[in-house]
């Protein structure tokens, strides 16, 4: 599969995409209505960023809990759920009157939903493109969610100049609605990708096994960290300037989408391999000229230039695939987005307790070198002796585990294109990155 056309002939995935785009607009406009609406309760950085990212958080109990549901549950009736699910506590939120309490428990609820998401759709993606066609179509997903960012953003921001934030929220309930009856509609029943019943046990067990391999450990932490980091310093984009925030969301979401397009499209494998480094460091580095306190036109450029180096994640989401067995694809998909949206929601309390304590141009300074220092201590440590295999000498599950993976499903095989038959799976270089959804707000990713 090698171009945009040959995605969009590919039954379903039309579909999937403009169910897609709807929920990540809701995604956008409620995350700035809600970030918007705490800061102007509490006037607090801290609470205002953690509201915007704190179901990042619930997310680590789904991964420890819930991810397993990721390969044994139907994935239409899965993404439909969440998608009602978002919708009824996006407009909880839109309740007069609810306290701040209240607010941080619908969000924590709506982070432990969206634990799930992440799997179940990008598990999806992969069998209704095969693996082959699999870096292409996320990176049309990861485009998709940089223009439905800045279209978002800049909506949501016009919006709050002339409606309430309650309002914006009300509007983006109905979007997540539009969303869940567009997958609804337009997706085929499918059965699990493997079989068992959803269990902590197994949720545990298949962790462990993904965790066990040094190469997919790594990368793991590449996807995981110094993208948390980062978007730690975006959370903090209403506090730094709140007339503004709107503008420097959509800023960066253009930044990223000139990334995905770069990286996804442009680049041949050979060059792509080899920049997801050069990639994160440049997603850090535009962040450490905060501590200057540019004002808006400068700060959205420092913004868009960062936000660029979000197309790293697209390599190291190549190399996941390439290190993992077809029948754990979602769980580890999923494992991938949940410690991603972990990290940045631990990262925006760091950073909104940091900017608390100081001011948020410092914080964004502080998280930004942070990235940079993590990003160099995983290329030195994919270079010592024995890190040779990372992404490259590793064969397809084959990596140690406590037990092994949950069966395949008997009525299922994976799908494959004529190409792949007869040959062996391609096997990546390194270098690595972050993950999936950058800057964005909470949802059913």
């Amino acid at each position: 599969m090698r171009s945009y056309r040959d995605l969009f002939r590919s039954p379903e995935f039309t579909p999937f995409f403009l169910a897609s785009a709807a929920q990540t607009a809701a995604q956008t406009i409620a995350g700035l209505a809600l970030g918007t609406l705490v800061y102007r309760m509490t006037d607090s950085p801290l609470l205002s960023a953690v509201s915007m990212f704190g179901p990042q958080l619930a997310q680590v109990l789904g991964a420890t809990f819930l991810l397993s549901g990721a390969d044994r549950l139907p994935p239409r009736s899965t993404l439909t759920g969440i998608g009602l699910a978002f919708a009824a506590g996006t407009a909880l939120l839109a309740l007069p009157g609810l306290p701040v309490w209240g607010v941080f428990a619908v969000v924590v609820a709506q982070g432990l939903v969206a634990s799930l998401g992440g799997g179940v759709r990008w598990g999806l993606l992969t069998e209704i493109l095969s693996k082959e066609g699999y870096l292409l179509g996320r990176s049309v997903f990861n485009m998709l969610s940089g223009l439905m960012q800045i279209a978002g953003f800049a909506t949501g921001g016009a919006l709050l100049t002339v409606l309430s934030p309650r309002a914006c929220l009300l509007l983006a309930a109905v979007l997540f609605g539009v969303g869940a009856l567009g997958v609804r509609l337009g997706l085929t029943a499918r059965p699990p990708r493997s079989s068992g019943r959803l269990s902590p046990r197994a949720t545990w067990r298949t962790n462990g096994l993904l965790w066990s391999s040094r190469p997919r450990r790594l990368t793991y932490l590449g996807l995981w960290v110094p993208n948390g980091l980062v978007v730690g310093c975006e959370s903090l984009y209403v506090s730094y300037d709140p007339g503004a925030a709107g503008a420097l969301f959509a800023c960066g979401a253009l930044g990223m989408f000139a990334g995905d397009v770069t990286v996804g499209r442009l680049l041949p494998p050979a060059v792509r391999t080899r920049l997801a480094t050069p990639l994160l460091l440049l997603l850090a580095t535009p962040y450490l000229l905060f501590v200057l306190h540019p004002a808006l036109p400068w700060s959205a450029v420092l913004a868009t230039v960062a936000s660029a180096g979000f197309g790293a994640s697209l390599v190291q989401q190549e190399r996941l695939m390439a290190l993992t067995p077809d029948e754990l694809s979602g769980h580890a998909l999923g494992l991938h987005s949940s410690g991603m949206l972990t990290m940045q929601g631990v990262a925006a309390a760091v950073a909104g307790s940091v900017a608390q304590l100081t001011s948020p141009a410092t914080a964004m300074t502080v998280m930004a070198a942070a990235s940079a220092v993590v990003t160099l201590a995983l290329a030195t440590a994919a270079r010592r002796p024995g890190s040779a295999d990372w992404g490259r000498g590793a064969e397809r599950g084959t990596a140690p585990g406590p037990e092994s993976p949950p069966q395949r499903a008997p009525q299922r095989a994976p799908q494959r294109s004529p190409e792949r038959e007869g040959r062996q799976e391609p096997e990546l270089a390194p270098e690595q990155r972050p993950g999936a959804v950058p800057g964005s707000t909470s949802g059913p990713s």
